[in-house]
């Protein structure tokens, strides 16, 4: 599959980076969007982020048209602002503009969205990226595998994430198997 990752300055982002790991290593083609926030929340957090494919600016990357669109494209982890633009089609950087081409073209859009708590503005974006065909997925990772080091808690929202994007994976022990 060709999938786009988009990192956005929200915390969390460990997400982004497992998630481009995992989906290199099940032999996926990645392309990889980090924001300018991203950079600077990933150096508080002591996360070192991949190597960008493209600038935020260069709206003329291949999958920011409907002609050359990837199969999936996620965004993790999503900040407020980021799906507050998707959400409005405010197609202010690729990030964005990716998510409208996803969006318009009927394929699978994903937001891993870490905030907490939501205000009724969020709530309402993210209503609106559902009712367009996004995907929006809190960063609530469930505790029913026993999960006792951060990086598999990490490990299963990721897992969640590629459940949606219906890529194969063992991230993570499914319920009750």
């Amino acid at each position: 599959m060709r999938i786009v990752v988009a990192i956005s300055g929200a915390s969390g982002a460990v997400y982004g980076v497992r998630l481009v790991d995992a989906l290199r290593a099940l032999g996926h083609k990645v392309f990889v969007v980090v924001s300018g926030p991203a950079k600077r929340v990933a150096a508080y957090e002591g996360v070192k982020l991949p190597k960008a494919d493209f600038k935020e600016s260069e709206i003329d990357a291949p999958f920011a048209s409907g002609s050359n669109s990837p199969d999936v494209m996620i965004i993790a982890p999503c900040s407020l602002k980021t799906l507050g633009n998707v959400a409005n089609g405010t197609g202010k950087g690729l990030v964005e503009r990716a998510a409208e081409v996803m969006l318009k073209e009927r394929k699978k859009l994903i937001l891993l969205v870490r905030e907490t708590p939501l205000s009724l503005v969020a709530i309402e974006n993210m209503a609106k990226v559902s009712l367009a065909g996004g995907v929006v997925m809190p960063a609530s990772p469930g505790f029913y595998s026993g999960q006792k080091e951060i990086s598999q808690l990490v490990d299963f929202m990721v897992g969640k994430v590629l459940d949606q994007a219906g890529v194969k994976h063992n991230l993570y022990k499914r319920w009750r198997k």
